[in-house]
């Protein structure tokens, strides 16, 4: 532990790790930022008390009557993904809990359930689930995503329309409380907890392990590409408008996720169709999406995996950067209007964007997502047609113009819509006002109740988790 000073909490912490290396790292380490706290989002600073590595849900359960002891919030880290850094807490002075550790596997071939360590990885779950029975369940493509926080917040992705969110696949947790219990919680179990954790997770306990329902992996799958360069933004509204058109179609084919990708040099649209080549081109789909420059691959699970993966790489990276991102969450009836696509066109023509690194993602929802009911989780967006989300990097900082930019894109929008626009909290904004009622909107308000009941003292915490009491 070296030079570090005796505190009450370091004391605690230091019994729990037992002489263990790597358990437990403070500030007074040289190396602190970078081989502990390890800041995802380096615009925003923060800096825990201290970050702790369990090994075990009684490690997590010890480290939380330690923070409790010493009136200490607390917040977990999975991957460490936040845009907001909320995994660090999201604020100086809050104690972490990294997952890392946490990677137990194992499959039930009776049920098909598989149960997943809190601190995994989202390529680890997608080579794990293959490697025990051939399995899958939908998720994101970063590869780096942990499943901690991507599977209590929402955790969408291109098989999301034909299988659900990620969340939706949780049937069961194991979860630490807010007094150090280690609980399971379920729909029979504990059951007001499980529909918290099944959205807000963060403010609601510490998720040490996973049970899921899987699916068979799809045969084959094709991959459809779309890729246009041109001399202003403005050209590209009919495209757009062709893309949204499809993609707020109540009657679109459910095994089919796509995006329309904005950045420097152009537009991309990626679609994947989990099904063979003559479904695809029988689903209608082919006829009703921007044909040209188009590229058709058809390929199994893994390899598509791999590819989506690739392609966030080039936008969404694991790596650390100073970045800004904003989002919004429409209904089919909050589409953009012709006019308000022209206007964002134009903005985007016109203003300085102040980096080249730069996108205006959109991606499709709907399909199974919304055959949830709203209040079965606390995952409120189970309407959204789509969600857009404006993302800026600096470097190596992020200048006032992208932040700018970045904020005109998402105020382009609403300035065209009557109702007030919501936002994904999985796409977390530091900025937003009155974000805990975009985030959860009609489930806030049980919410508030839940985290009364389960932590009135507000130990799970970050600067916009569910607060106690909550209501709007």
């Amino acid at each position: 532990m070296g030079q570090t000073p005796s505190t009450p909490l370091n004391d605690c912490l230091n019994a729990v790790c037992n002489g263990r290396d790597n358990c437990v790292g403070y500030p007074d380490n040289p190396l602190y930022q970078i081989t502990w706290v390890n800041r995802y989002n380096l615009d925003i600073s923060v800096e825990p008390i201290a970050v702790t590595r369990p090994e075990t849900a009684q490690d997590v359960s010890d480290i939380v009557k330690c923070a409790v002891a010493n009136s200490v919030k607390v917040q977990p880290k999975s991957g460490g993904h936040s845009y907001g850094n909320y995994g660090l807490g999201g604020q100086d002075g809050e104690l972490v809990i990294d997952l890392t550790n946490l990677q137990d596997f194992s499959m039930d071939t009776n049920t098909w359930q598989a149960t997943i360590g809190g601190g995994t990885k989202l390529s680890d779950v997608t080579s794990r689930l293959h490697d025990n029975g051939k399995r899958a369940i939908s998720h994101g493509t970063c590869p780096g995503v942990g499943i901690g926080g991507h599977a209590t917040i929402g955790g969408l992705g291109p098989s999301s329309r034909m299988w659900g969110s990620c969340l939706d696949h949780v049937v069961e947790v194991e979860v630490v409380t807010a007094d150090g219990s280690i609980k399971r919680a379920s729909e029979t179990e504990n059951s007001d907890l499980f529909f918290a954790l099944k959205g807000s997770g963060a403010g609601f306990g510490v998720i040490t392990e996973f049970v899921v329902r899987t699916h068979p992996e799809p045969g084959d799958v094709v991959q459809y590409s779309f890729a246009l360069s041109f001399s202003k933004f403005e050209d590209l509204v009919p495209v757009f408008l062709q893309w949204q058109a499809l993609v707020t179609d109540p009657n679109l084919d459910r095994r089919f996720g796509t995006e329309f990708v904005m950045y420097e040099l152009g537009v991309a649209i990626t679609g994947t169709f989990y099904g063979s080549e003559d479904e695809w081109k029988a689903s209608g789909i082919p006829d009703k999406i921007p044909v040209g420059n188009v590229s058709l691959v058809i390929d199994d699970w893994l390899g598509v995996v791999a590819q989506q993966a690739e392609d966030a790489a080039l936008y969404l990276s694991d790596l650390s950067s100073a970045f800004t991102a904003k989002s919004l969450a429409l209904r089919a009836d909050e589409a953009l209007s012709s006019d308000t696509a022209t206007d964002l066109m134009k903005y985007i023509d016109s203003v300085d964007r102040g980096s080249l690194l730069w996108f205006v993602i959109f991606d499709a929802s709907g399909g199974a997502v919304s055959d949830v009911p709203m209040n079965a989780t606390a995952y409120s967006h189970r309407d959204k047609a789509m969600f857009v989300q404006g993302y800026g990097i600096g470097i190596p900082t992020l200048n006032q113009a992208t932040r700018d930019f970045i904020d005109g894109v998402i105020t382009t929008i609403q300035s065209n819509t009557l109702q007030i626009l919501t936002t994904y909290p999985g796409y977390v904004d530091p900025s937003l006002v009155d974000a805990q009622a975009s985030y959860w909107g009609p489930n806030l308000k049980t919410l508030g109740a839940i985290k009364s009941k389960w932590d009135p003292d507000d130990l799970f915490h970050n600067p916009q988790s569910v607060r106690p009491g909550e209501t709007s």
